[in-house]
Protein backbone atom coordinates (compact mmCIF):
# COMPACT_ATOMS: atom_id res chain seq x y z
CA UNK A 1 0.00 0.00 0.00
CA UNK A 2 1.85 3.49 -0.83
CA UNK A 3 2.23 5.55 1.65
CA UNK A 4 -0.61 8.25 2.92
CA UNK A 5 -0.17 11.45 1.13
CA UNK A 6 -1.50 14.32 2.69
CA UNK A 7 -2.61 15.38 -0.56
CA UNK A 8 -4.53 11.96 -0.63
CA UNK A 9 -6.55 12.85 2.64
CA UNK A 10 -7.79 16.36 0.57
CA UNK A 11 -5.38 18.47 2.40
CA UNK A 12 -3.28 20.76 -0.14
CA UNK A 13 0.03 20.40 -0.47
CA UNK A 14 2.40 23.33 0.85
CA UNK A 15 1.96 26.24 -1.75
CA UNK A 16 -0.98 24.40 -3.14
CA UNK A 17 -4.30 26.33 -2.03
CA UNK A 18 -7.61 24.29 -1.26
CA UNK A 19 -9.20 24.90 -5.11
CA UNK A 20 -6.06 22.90 -6.17
CA UNK A 21 -4.35 26.43 -7.53
CA UNK A 22 -1.06 27.04 -7.01
CA UNK A 23 -0.65 29.64 -4.22
CA UNK A 24 2.72 32.28 -4.48
CA UNK A 25 4.24 31.90 -1.16
CA UNK A 26 3.89 35.10 0.90
CA UNK A 27 8.11 35.69 0.86
CA UNK A 28 8.32 35.44 -3.22
CA UNK A 29 4.53 37.38 -3.32
CA UNK A 30 6.52 40.66 -0.85
CA UNK A 31 9.85 40.25 -3.40
CA UNK A 32 7.88 40.57 -6.59
CA UNK A 33 5.53 42.93 -5.69
CA UNK A 34 9.12 45.35 -4.37
CA UNK A 35 10.43 44.88 -7.50
CA UNK A 36 7.44 46.07 -9.47
CA UNK A 37 7.41 48.83 -7.50
CA UNK A 38 11.10 49.73 -7.83
CA UNK A 39 10.94 49.20 -11.37
CA UNK A 40 7.76 51.42 -11.67
CA UNK A 41 9.18 54.37 -9.46
CA UNK A 42 12.62 54.20 -12.28
CA UNK A 43 9.85 54.62 -15.24
CA UNK A 44 8.36 57.37 -13.66
CA UNK A 45 11.10 59.05 -12.17
CA UNK A 46 12.51 58.71 -15.91
CA UNK A 47 15.31 56.65 -14.30
CA UNK A 48 14.46 54.61 -16.91
CA UNK A 49 14.62 56.99 -19.95
CA UNK A 50 10.95 56.90 -22.39
CA UNK A 51 11.50 54.86 -25.29
CA UNK A 52 14.81 52.91 -23.39
CA UNK A 53 15.25 49.59 -23.75
CA UNK A 54 15.24 47.58 -20.65
CA UNK A 55 17.27 45.24 -20.18
CA UNK A 56 16.61 42.20 -17.73
CA UNK A 57 19.58 41.05 -16.90
CA UNK A 58 20.91 44.11 -16.50
CA UNK A 59 18.09 45.43 -14.19
CA UNK A 60 18.38 42.73 -11.71
CA UNK A 61 21.81 43.35 -11.08
CA UNK A 62 21.12 46.75 -10.47
CA UNK A 63 18.07 45.51 -8.09
CA UNK A 64 20.61 43.04 -6.78
CA UNK A 65 17.79 39.96 -7.33
CA UNK A 66 17.23 36.74 -9.65
CA UNK A 67 15.75 37.84 -12.92
CA UNK A 68 12.77 36.00 -12.30
CA UNK A 69 11.13 38.76 -10.05
CA UNK A 70 12.21 41.77 -12.86
CA UNK A 71 10.36 39.47 -15.34
CA UNK A 72 7.35 39.57 -13.05
CA UNK A 73 7.61 43.31 -12.83
CA UNK A 74 7.94 43.82 -16.56
CA UNK A 75 4.94 41.97 -17.08
CA UNK A 76 2.59 43.80 -14.94
CA UNK A 77 4.21 47.29 -16.08
CA UNK A 78 2.99 46.06 -19.48
CA UNK A 79 -0.33 45.66 -18.52
CA UNK A 80 0.01 49.05 -16.96
CA UNK A 81 1.00 50.68 -20.29
CA UNK A 82 4.23 51.85 -18.63
CA UNK A 83 6.30 49.21 -20.58
CA UNK A 84 5.99 47.43 -23.98
CA UNK A 85 7.56 44.36 -25.35
CA UNK A 86 8.66 43.31 -29.12
CA UNK A 87 9.56 40.51 -30.69
CA UNK A 88 13.28 40.42 -31.14
CA UNK A 89 14.12 43.41 -28.94
CA UNK A 90 12.51 42.69 -25.52
CA UNK A 91 10.83 45.12 -23.08
CA UNK A 92 10.72 48.96 -23.50
CA UNK A 93 9.70 51.93 -21.73
CA UNK A 94 6.93 53.19 -23.06
CA UNK A 95 6.73 57.07 -24.92
CA UNK A 96 5.44 60.23 -23.03
CA UNK A 97 2.49 61.24 -24.31
CA UNK A 98 2.49 63.90 -27.02
CA UNK A 99 0.14 66.65 -26.82
CA UNK A 100 -2.29 64.58 -29.45
CA UNK A 101 -2.12 61.61 -27.36
CA UNK A 102 -2.92 63.52 -24.08
CA UNK A 103 -5.45 65.26 -25.92
CA UNK A 104 -7.10 61.94 -27.44
CA UNK A 105 -6.67 60.31 -23.49
CA UNK A 106 -8.66 63.27 -22.04
CA UNK A 107 -10.97 62.72 -25.23
CA UNK A 108 -11.59 59.66 -24.39
CA UNK A 109 -12.15 59.97 -20.48
CA UNK A 110 -14.81 62.78 -21.00
CA UNK A 111 -16.37 60.43 -23.41
CA UNK A 112 -17.02 57.48 -20.51
CA UNK A 113 -16.50 59.07 -17.23
CA UNK A 114 -19.18 61.69 -16.61
CA UNK A 115 -21.37 59.02 -18.06
CA UNK A 116 -20.34 56.78 -15.43
CA UNK A 117 -20.38 59.74 -12.65
CA UNK A 118 -24.20 60.14 -13.30
CA UNK A 119 -24.91 56.40 -13.99
CA UNK A 120 -23.14 55.78 -10.14
CA UNK A 121 -25.75 58.82 -8.82
CA UNK A 122 -28.08 56.62 -9.67
CA UNK A 123 -26.99 53.12 -9.00
CA UNK A 124 -24.37 52.92 -6.37
CA UNK A 125 -24.88 50.97 -2.98
CA UNK A 126 -24.67 52.64 -0.01
CA UNK A 127 -21.08 50.68 0.78
CA UNK A 128 -19.60 52.21 -2.39
CA UNK A 129 -20.80 56.03 -1.75
CA UNK A 130 -18.85 54.97 1.84
CA UNK A 131 -15.95 54.31 -0.37
CA UNK A 132 -16.14 56.84 -2.45
CA UNK A 133 -16.48 58.87 0.62
CA UNK A 134 -13.32 57.56 2.17
CA UNK A 135 -11.02 57.74 -0.86
CA UNK A 136 -11.75 61.45 -0.79
CA UNK A 137 -10.81 61.50 3.01
CA UNK A 138 -7.67 59.83 2.40
CA UNK A 139 -6.90 62.31 0.02
CA UNK A 140 -7.27 65.15 2.22
CA UNK A 141 -5.08 64.00 4.77
CA UNK A 142 -2.64 62.98 2.44
CA UNK A 143 0.12 65.43 2.58
CA UNK A 144 1.30 67.61 -0.43
CA UNK A 145 3.56 65.12 -2.34
CA UNK A 146 6.81 66.08 -4.37
CA UNK A 147 7.82 65.63 -8.12
CA UNK A 148 9.44 62.16 -7.15
CA UNK A 149 7.11 59.14 -6.79
CA UNK A 150 7.56 57.76 -3.49
CA UNK A 151 5.95 61.10 -2.84
CA UNK A 152 2.97 60.61 -5.12
CA UNK A 153 2.66 56.98 -5.12
CA UNK A 154 -0.19 56.97 -2.87
CA UNK A 155 -1.47 60.27 -3.91
CA UNK A 156 -1.72 58.62 -7.46
CA UNK A 157 -2.72 55.36 -5.89
CA UNK A 158 -5.51 56.71 -4.44
CA UNK A 159 -6.38 58.89 -7.48
CA UNK A 160 -6.69 55.55 -9.56
CA UNK A 161 -8.93 53.76 -6.71
CA UNK A 162 -11.49 57.18 -6.91
CA UNK A 163 -11.99 57.09 -10.71
CA UNK A 164 -12.23 53.61 -10.64
CA UNK A 165 -14.65 53.62 -7.87
CA UNK A 166 -16.84 55.65 -9.78
CA UNK A 167 -16.70 53.27 -12.62
CA UNK A 168 -17.93 50.27 -10.25
CA UNK A 169 -20.81 52.00 -8.80
CA UNK A 170 -21.90 53.09 -12.50
CA UNK A 171 -22.90 49.18 -11.97
CA UNK A 172 -22.26 49.15 -15.78
CA UNK A 173 -19.32 46.10 -16.21
CA UNK A 174 -17.89 47.10 -19.34
CA UNK A 175 -17.75 51.12 -18.83
CA UNK A 176 -15.84 50.31 -15.44
CA UNK A 177 -12.94 48.11 -17.68
CA UNK A 178 -12.57 50.62 -19.95
CA UNK A 179 -12.33 53.47 -17.54
CA UNK A 180 -9.75 51.01 -15.93
CA UNK A 181 -7.97 50.01 -19.05
CA UNK A 182 -6.91 53.72 -19.85
CA UNK A 183 -4.98 54.06 -16.93
CA UNK A 184 -4.91 57.68 -16.89
CA UNK A 185 -3.35 58.62 -13.35
CA UNK A 186 0.18 56.73 -14.43
CA UNK A 187 0.49 58.50 -17.94
CA UNK A 188 -0.29 62.03 -16.88
CA UNK A 189 1.60 61.80 -13.24
CA UNK A 190 4.78 60.31 -15.19
CA UNK A 191 4.23 63.47 -17.39
CA UNK A 192 4.25 66.72 -15.69
CA UNK A 193 4.35 68.11 -11.91
CA UNK A 194 2.39 66.69 -9.48
CA UNK A 195 2.66 69.47 -6.82
CA UNK A 196 0.70 72.22 -7.57
CA UNK A 197 -2.64 69.51 -8.80
CA UNK A 198 -3.04 68.35 -5.45
CA UNK A 199 -5.21 70.98 -3.80
CA UNK A 200 -7.36 71.12 -7.19
CA UNK A 201 -7.59 67.52 -7.56
CA UNK A 202 -8.48 66.85 -4.37
CA UNK A 203 -11.48 69.97 -3.85
CA UNK A 204 -12.92 68.57 -7.67
CA UNK A 205 -13.06 65.12 -6.48
CA UNK A 206 -15.08 66.21 -3.10
CA UNK A 207 -17.73 68.24 -5.71
CA UNK A 208 -18.40 64.91 -7.80
CA UNK A 209 -18.70 63.28 -4.62
CA UNK A 210 -21.37 65.43 -3.10
CA UNK A 211 -23.28 65.05 -6.34
CA UNK A 212 -23.36 61.58 -6.28
CA UNK A 213 -24.18 61.32 -2.23
CA UNK A 214 -27.15 63.41 -3.82
CA UNK A 215 -28.45 61.49 -6.16
CA UNK A 216 -28.31 63.74 -8.64
CA UNK A 217 -26.86 62.64 -12.06
CA UNK A 218 -27.14 66.02 -14.22
CA UNK A 219 -24.64 67.35 -11.71
CA UNK A 220 -22.13 64.59 -10.92
CA UNK A 221 -21.76 64.46 -15.02
CA UNK A 222 -21.12 67.95 -14.49
CA UNK A 223 -18.89 67.79 -12.14
CA UNK A 224 -16.72 65.11 -13.31
CA UNK A 225 -16.58 67.03 -17.00
CA UNK A 226 -15.25 70.28 -15.09
CA UNK A 227 -12.90 68.03 -13.20
CA UNK A 228 -11.46 66.79 -16.19
CA UNK A 229 -11.52 69.86 -18.10
CA UNK A 230 -9.32 71.52 -15.40
CA UNK A 231 -7.42 68.56 -15.54
CA UNK A 232 -6.31 68.98 -19.16
CA UNK A 233 -5.61 72.58 -18.74
CA UNK A 234 -3.45 72.32 -15.59
CA UNK A 235 -1.55 69.70 -17.58
CA UNK A 236 -1.20 72.18 -20.93
CA UNK A 237 -0.19 75.04 -18.54
CA UNK A 238 3.05 72.90 -17.11
CA UNK A 239 4.16 73.03 -20.49
CA UNK A 240 4.09 70.99 -23.69
CA UNK A 241 3.99 67.41 -24.03
CA UNK A 242 7.38 65.86 -24.37
CA UNK A 243 7.54 64.53 -28.24
CA UNK A 244 9.80 61.82 -28.41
Amino acid sequence: MPPHSPSAAGVPDEGESESGEQSVPPVRQALSDSVYERVKAMVMDHEIAPGARVGIEALARTLKVSPTPVREALARLESDGLVVKRALSGYRATQLLTRQGLDELFEMRLLLEPKAAALAAVNATEAQLDSLERIVEEMQAHPSPNERYASYRDFAALDQRFHEAIGQAAHRPLLADAVERLHAHLHIFRLSKVVGAWGPTVAEHERIVRAVLRRNPERAAEAMTEHLTRSLERQIEDGEPTVS
